[in-house]
Protein backbone atom coordinates (compact mmCIF):
# COMPACT_ATOMS: atom_id res chain seq x y z
CA UNK A 1 0.00 0.00 0.00
CA UNK A 2 3.22 2.43 0.32
CA UNK A 3 3.78 4.57 -2.60
CA UNK A 4 7.22 3.89 -3.99
CA UNK A 5 8.02 7.65 -5.27
CA UNK A 6 7.29 8.69 -1.32
CA UNK A 7 10.75 9.56 0.60
CA UNK A 8 12.07 11.17 4.15
CA UNK A 9 15.08 12.16 5.79
CA UNK A 10 15.51 13.40 9.47
CA UNK A 11 18.79 14.81 10.30
CA UNK A 12 19.55 14.59 14.66
CA UNK A 13 22.86 16.27 15.39
CA UNK A 14 24.79 16.20 18.83
CA UNK A 15 24.42 19.89 18.84
CA UNK A 16 20.58 19.60 18.77
CA UNK A 17 20.65 20.66 15.80
CA UNK A 18 18.23 18.84 13.15
CA UNK A 19 17.44 18.71 9.37
CA UNK A 20 14.39 17.03 7.30
CA UNK A 21 12.82 16.85 4.17
CA UNK A 22 10.76 14.87 1.97
CA UNK A 23 7.76 13.00 3.12
CA UNK A 24 7.95 13.68 6.47
CA UNK A 25 4.93 12.79 8.13
CA UNK A 26 4.66 9.59 6.90
CA UNK A 27 4.23 7.03 9.42
CA UNK A 28 5.80 3.52 8.62
CA UNK A 29 6.45 -0.02 10.75
CA UNK A 30 9.98 0.14 11.92
CA UNK A 31 10.34 -4.34 11.13
CA UNK A 32 13.82 -5.61 11.09
CA UNK A 33 15.50 -1.57 12.61
CA UNK A 34 13.44 -2.37 15.39
CA UNK A 35 16.73 -5.47 16.25
CA UNK A 36 19.24 -3.11 16.91
CA UNK A 37 17.10 -1.34 19.36
CA UNK A 38 15.82 -4.93 21.37
CA UNK A 39 19.43 -5.91 21.26
CA UNK A 40 20.55 -2.38 23.60
CA UNK A 41 17.39 -3.40 25.61
CA UNK A 42 18.59 -6.44 26.24
CA UNK A 43 21.97 -5.67 26.36
CA UNK A 44 21.09 -2.83 28.85
CA UNK A 45 19.01 -5.69 30.47
CA UNK A 46 21.14 -8.48 31.40
CA UNK A 47 24.98 -7.47 30.36
CA UNK A 48 26.86 -8.43 27.14
CA UNK A 49 27.99 -11.61 28.71
CA UNK A 50 24.69 -12.92 29.13
CA UNK A 51 23.04 -11.64 25.68
CA UNK A 52 26.01 -12.60 23.64
CA UNK A 53 25.38 -16.08 25.11
CA UNK A 54 21.94 -16.28 23.11
CA UNK A 55 23.34 -14.79 19.87
CA UNK A 56 26.51 -14.61 18.25
CA UNK A 57 28.22 -11.56 16.38
CA UNK A 58 29.40 -13.46 12.79
CA UNK A 59 28.04 -11.77 9.87
CA UNK A 60 25.49 -13.81 7.77
CA UNK A 61 26.08 -14.23 3.67
CA UNK A 62 22.75 -15.57 3.66
CA UNK A 63 19.34 -13.75 3.04
CA UNK A 64 17.73 -12.56 6.49
CA UNK A 65 15.12 -15.72 6.80
CA UNK A 66 17.40 -18.39 6.07
CA UNK A 67 16.53 -21.70 8.14
CA UNK A 68 19.33 -23.74 6.19
CA UNK A 69 22.11 -21.52 7.68
CA UNK A 70 20.05 -21.63 10.93
CA UNK A 71 20.44 -25.91 10.73
CA UNK A 72 23.76 -25.54 9.96
CA UNK A 73 24.47 -23.81 13.04
CA UNK A 74 23.18 -26.30 14.62
CA UNK A 75 20.59 -23.30 16.22
CA UNK A 76 22.39 -20.80 17.25
CA UNK A 77 21.79 -17.70 15.72
CA UNK A 78 24.75 -15.89 13.66
CA UNK A 79 23.47 -12.19 14.90
CA UNK A 80 20.87 -10.34 16.30
CA UNK A 81 20.08 -8.35 12.86
CA UNK A 82 18.72 -11.71 11.22
CA UNK A 83 15.25 -13.10 12.18
CA UNK A 84 16.29 -15.84 13.90
CA UNK A 85 18.30 -13.89 16.39
CA UNK A 86 15.82 -11.33 16.34
CA UNK A 87 13.39 -14.19 17.69
CA UNK A 88 15.64 -15.27 19.40
CA UNK A 89 16.17 -11.99 21.65
CA UNK A 90 12.51 -11.56 21.35
CA UNK A 91 11.66 -14.19 23.81
CA UNK A 92 14.49 -12.67 26.31
CA UNK A 93 12.41 -9.30 26.33
CA UNK A 94 11.39 -8.78 30.06
CA UNK A 95 8.11 -8.84 31.53
CA UNK A 96 4.83 -10.81 32.11
CA UNK A 97 2.94 -11.42 28.76
CA UNK A 98 3.93 -10.78 24.78
CA UNK A 99 1.66 -7.59 24.91
CA UNK A 100 2.77 -6.18 28.51
CA UNK A 101 7.02 -6.63 27.04
CA UNK A 102 6.23 -5.24 23.98
CA UNK A 103 4.80 -2.57 26.13
CA UNK A 104 7.83 -2.16 28.11
CA UNK A 105 9.97 -2.22 25.46
CA UNK A 106 8.69 0.67 23.49
CA UNK A 107 7.86 2.65 26.67
CA UNK A 108 11.62 2.40 27.04
CA UNK A 109 12.29 3.64 23.94
CA UNK A 110 10.01 6.47 23.63
CA UNK A 111 11.68 7.98 27.08
CA UNK A 112 14.83 7.50 26.95
CA UNK A 113 15.16 8.76 23.19
CA UNK A 114 12.25 11.18 23.68
CA UNK A 115 10.20 9.94 20.11
CA UNK A 116 6.31 8.29 19.68
CA UNK A 117 6.65 4.67 18.51
CA UNK A 118 3.11 3.05 18.51
CA UNK A 119 1.81 -0.27 17.74
CA UNK A 120 0.37 -0.34 14.08
CA UNK A 121 -2.29 -2.90 15.18
CA UNK A 122 -3.95 -3.08 11.62
CA UNK A 123 0.25 -3.88 10.63
CA UNK A 124 0.01 -6.44 13.67
CA UNK A 125 -3.22 -8.04 12.77
CA UNK A 126 -2.18 -8.26 8.73
CA UNK A 127 1.42 -9.85 9.56
CA UNK A 128 -0.83 -12.43 11.93
CA UNK A 129 -3.24 -13.48 8.98
CA UNK A 130 -0.55 -14.45 6.77
CA UNK A 131 2.34 -15.36 9.28
CA UNK A 132 5.40 -15.85 7.57
CA UNK A 133 6.26 -20.05 6.80
CA UNK A 134 9.90 -18.79 7.34
CA UNK A 135 9.64 -17.17 10.80
CA UNK A 136 7.87 -19.89 12.23
CA UNK A 137 10.38 -22.44 10.42
CA UNK A 138 12.61 -20.53 12.31
CA UNK A 139 10.62 -20.45 15.42
CA UNK A 140 10.21 -24.15 15.34
CA UNK A 141 13.95 -25.07 15.05
CA UNK A 142 15.36 -22.33 17.48
CA UNK A 143 12.65 -24.59 20.19
CA UNK A 144 13.89 -27.89 19.43
CA UNK A 145 17.12 -27.07 19.90
CA UNK A 146 16.63 -25.20 23.11
CA UNK A 147 17.02 -21.67 22.02
CA UNK A 148 13.38 -20.32 22.89
CA UNK A 149 11.48 -21.11 26.25
CA UNK A 150 8.39 -20.31 24.29
CA UNK A 151 7.88 -20.93 20.39
CA UNK A 152 4.27 -18.70 20.35
CA UNK A 153 5.65 -16.57 23.00
CA UNK A 154 8.68 -15.37 21.38
CA UNK A 155 7.06 -14.96 17.61
CA UNK A 156 3.61 -13.11 19.18
CA UNK A 157 6.64 -10.81 20.57
CA UNK A 158 8.97 -10.51 17.37
CA UNK A 159 5.90 -9.64 15.34
CA UNK A 160 4.61 -7.13 17.61
CA UNK A 161 7.87 -5.15 18.12
CA UNK A 162 8.35 -5.08 14.48
CA UNK A 163 5.04 -3.69 14.17
CA UNK A 164 5.89 -0.42 15.95
CA UNK A 165 5.98 2.63 13.61
CA UNK A 166 7.12 6.14 13.79
CA UNK A 167 8.05 8.86 11.91
CA UNK A 168 11.32 9.49 10.38
CA UNK A 169 11.45 11.82 12.63
CA UNK A 170 11.43 9.66 15.95
CA UNK A 171 13.60 7.14 13.87
CA UNK A 172 16.65 9.59 13.79
CA UNK A 173 16.05 10.12 17.55
CA UNK A 174 16.32 6.29 18.52
CA UNK A 175 19.87 6.29 15.77
CA UNK A 176 20.91 9.19 18.57
CA UNK A 177 20.82 7.16 20.98
CA UNK A 178 23.56 4.69 19.56
CA UNK A 179 25.35 8.08 18.28
CA UNK A 180 26.20 10.15 21.20
CA UNK A 181 26.64 9.67 24.86
CA UNK A 182 23.79 9.49 27.32
CA UNK A 183 24.20 9.00 30.84
CA UNK A 184 21.12 6.42 31.02
CA UNK A 185 23.01 4.09 28.14
CA UNK A 186 26.14 2.24 28.57
CA UNK A 187 28.72 3.52 26.07
CA UNK A 188 29.92 -0.27 26.29
CA UNK A 189 26.72 -1.41 24.84
CA UNK A 190 25.91 1.49 22.44
CA UNK A 191 29.58 0.47 20.87
CA UNK A 192 28.28 -3.62 20.51
CA UNK A 193 25.15 -2.44 18.52
CA UNK A 194 26.95 -0.38 16.38
CA UNK A 195 29.85 -2.90 15.45
CA UNK A 196 27.01 -5.30 15.03
CA UNK A 197 24.92 -2.87 12.91
CA UNK A 198 28.72 -2.04 10.92
CA UNK A 199 28.73 -5.71 9.61
CA UNK A 200 25.25 -7.37 10.32
CA UNK A 201 23.08 -4.71 9.65
CA UNK A 202 22.18 -4.72 5.93
CA UNK A 203 22.21 -8.37 5.97
CA UNK A 204 24.19 -10.11 3.20
CA UNK A 205 24.93 -6.37 2.19
CA UNK A 206 26.44 -5.34 5.01
CA UNK A 207 29.90 -5.62 3.93
CA UNK A 208 29.71 -4.01 0.59
CA UNK A 209 28.32 -0.97 1.99
CA UNK A 210 30.53 -0.67 4.55
CA UNK A 211 33.25 -0.35 2.70
CA UNK A 212 30.89 2.54 0.09
CA UNK A 213 29.45 4.08 3.13
CA UNK A 214 31.61 3.35 6.21
CA UNK A 215 29.05 3.53 9.02
CA UNK A 216 26.79 1.73 10.94
CA UNK A 217 23.34 1.27 9.37
CA UNK A 218 19.97 -0.69 10.04
CA UNK A 219 17.31 -1.38 7.43
CA UNK A 220 13.96 -2.84 7.46
CA UNK A 221 11.65 -4.10 4.65
CA UNK A 222 9.10 -0.88 6.04
CA UNK A 223 11.28 1.05 3.86
CA UNK A 224 13.27 2.72 7.29
CA UNK A 225 16.97 3.37 7.75
CA UNK A 226 18.74 4.55 10.11
CA UNK A 227 22.41 5.43 9.72
CA UNK A 228 24.96 5.98 12.95
CA UNK A 229 28.01 8.78 12.44
CA UNK A 230 29.65 7.94 16.22
CA UNK A 231 29.87 11.24 17.82
CA UNK A 232 28.23 13.62 15.39
CA UNK A 233 24.58 12.46 14.94
CA UNK A 234 22.34 10.43 13.42
CA UNK A 235 20.53 10.34 9.78
CA UNK A 236 16.99 8.72 9.33
CA UNK A 237 14.95 8.18 6.52
CA UNK A 238 11.91 6.22 4.80
CA UNK A 239 11.99 5.02 1.60
CA UNK A 240 9.40 1.94 0.99
CA UNK A 241 11.28 0.50 -2.50
CA UNK A 242 13.58 -2.03 -2.06
CA UNK A 243 16.13 -3.87 -3.44
CA UNK A 244 16.21 -7.56 -3.91
CA UNK A 245 18.23 -8.04 -0.66
CA UNK A 246 15.77 -6.53 1.56
CA UNK A 247 17.22 -3.11 1.77
CA UNK A 248 15.58 0.51 1.08
CA UNK A 249 17.07 1.91 -2.23
CA UNK A 250 16.38 5.48 -1.93
CA UNK A 251 17.79 5.69 1.41
CA UNK A 252 20.68 3.54 1.21
CA UNK A 253 21.76 6.01 -1.99
CA UNK A 254 20.94 9.06 -0.08
CA UNK A 255 22.85 8.36 2.64
CA UNK A 256 26.16 7.18 0.69
CA UNK A 257 25.81 10.27 -1.10
CA UNK A 258 25.60 12.03 1.83
CA UNK A 259 28.33 10.34 3.38
CA UNK A 260 31.00 10.77 0.65
CA UNK A 261 30.42 14.33 0.15
CA UNK A 262 30.78 15.08 3.96
CA UNK A 263 33.77 12.70 4.65
CA UNK A 264 31.51 10.91 7.18
CA UNK A 265 32.99 7.47 7.11
CA UNK A 266 34.04 6.50 10.70
CA UNK A 267 37.33 4.93 8.84
CA UNK A 268 38.05 8.46 7.01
Amino acid sequence: MANPDWFAVHICCATGQTYSTGDTDCVFPLMSVIKAFSLLYLLENFGSQKVLQWVGVVPSDAPFNSLDELIADHGYPRNPMINSGAITLADKLPGENATDRTQQFCEWLNQLAGCHLKLDELMLASVRLTRSPANQAIANYLAQTGHLKNLDIALDIYEQICCLSAKVEDLAKLGKLLACENPLVSTQNRRIVNALMLTCGLYEASAEFAVRIGLPMKSGIGGGLVAIVPGEGAIACYSPALDKVGNPVAGLTFVEVLAQNLELSIFE
